[in-house]
């Protein structure tokens, strides 16, 4: 089963996308925002592109447990979502995924030498995606 997860900015979204067995997600790219409904396309665009037959949105709860501004705000565009695409779209809770994500991509940059910060939504989406699919493997 290919599952695709959204990591859901301001500005950006992370997108990342499992192997084909459900197994191992991996970063895939970043969607700059312009307008929800144009957003909107180009998810449910990736989505079709890549045969996606469920999408994870990381839900940015606090870290007190609790649904927040930005959890709302996310929860909406998620809800606006679902609306367009033919399958079926879940919350994961994605707390500490951009600490590691930020990590990850640290490690990235010295093993190829880079030095400015890079835009880390398509990793933070990978690291949500790949505690989704441990969590199922693990049921």
């Amino acid at each position: 089963m290919r599952v695709m997860a959204l990591d859901v900015g301001d500005r950006r979204i992370g997108v990342a996308l499992s192997d084909p067995t459900g197994t191992i997600a991996s970063p895939l790219t970043i969607v700059y925002r312009v307008a929800e409904r144009k957003d909107i396309e180009a998810i449910r665009d990736l989505a079709a592109e890549h045969s996606v037959e469920r999408v994870v949105v990381g839900l940015p709860i606090t870290l007190r447990g609790e649904m927040g501004y930005q959890a709302e705000r996310v929860r909406r565009f998620a809800e606006h979502l679902a609306e367009v695409l033919p399958v079926p779209v879940d919350y994961w809770d994605e707390r500490h995924s951009t600490v590691a994500a930020e990590e990850i991509a640290r490690s990235r940059k010295r093993a190829r030498g880079r030095g400015a910060r890079e835009a880390v939504d398509d990793v933070a989406a990978a690291v949500i995606l790949q505690s989704y699919l441990d969590s199922i493997i693990s049921r």
